[in-house]
């Protein structure tokens, strides 16, 4: 990524409890058959709440990585070098690009995959499901069911229109998935 993206990179404020999964917090499932809404729904909530899913990521990893971890190592070093080589492949090839950019989620599912074939050589598949795919599984989730407030709604307009860039929109912009501005 280029240096100049990542000056501007500001990670949002640590949402509530309350308002993450308590009190204020409403859920409903998504109408899988609008697919074009529920990817909408994940990614505002994935970029609203990308420092509480970080915090509850790392938190899961060090509880994994206690007890484990050199296969968490080997698990998020697998894991980082299969998506390092996607997203330069995908920037420097324009067929996969464009593959990327199509199908964002058969492309995170290729990369969770290739990761998995990768650690069943090596030795770390059980590290990998438990350490990485389940937070990771668990955070979708979340990002599926969790309704957006208007806050959560204002917050997002502010990241689609470029005032504000963070580390999951980074991320998001790597796999290929920009927000629309009119989400």
């Amino acid at each position: 990524m280029e240096t100049s993206k990542m000056v501007d990179v500001k990670p949002p404020p640590f949402r509530t409890l309350d308002d993450f999964v308590f009190g204020s917090a409403r859920y409903s499932v998504s109408d899988v058959r609008n697919l074009e809404e529920w990817n909408n729904r994940i990614i505002n909530n994935l970029l609203y709440y990308q420092t509480n899913y970080f915090v509850s990521a790392v938190a899961f990893l060090l509880i994994v990585g206690y007890f484990q971890p050199f296969q968490l190592f080997l698990g998020a070093t697998a894991l980082t070098l299969v998506f390092v080589g996607f997203v330069w492949t995908a920037e420097n090839k324009i067929a996969v690009r464009r593959f990327r950019r199509n199908h964002p989620s058969v492309c995170l599912v290729a990369i969770l995959g290739s990761s998995y074939l990768l650690l069943s050589i090596l030795g770390g598949v059980n590290v990998f499901l438990l350490g990485i795919t389940f937070p990771v599984l668990i955070i979708l989730l979340h990002a599926s069911v969790r309704l957006r407030s208007l806050k959560n709604k204002l917050e997002n307009r502010l990241e689609s229109i470029g005032l504000k860039r963070t580390p999951m929109g980074l991320l998001l912009e790597a796999l290929g998935q920009e927000q629309e501005a009119g989400s």
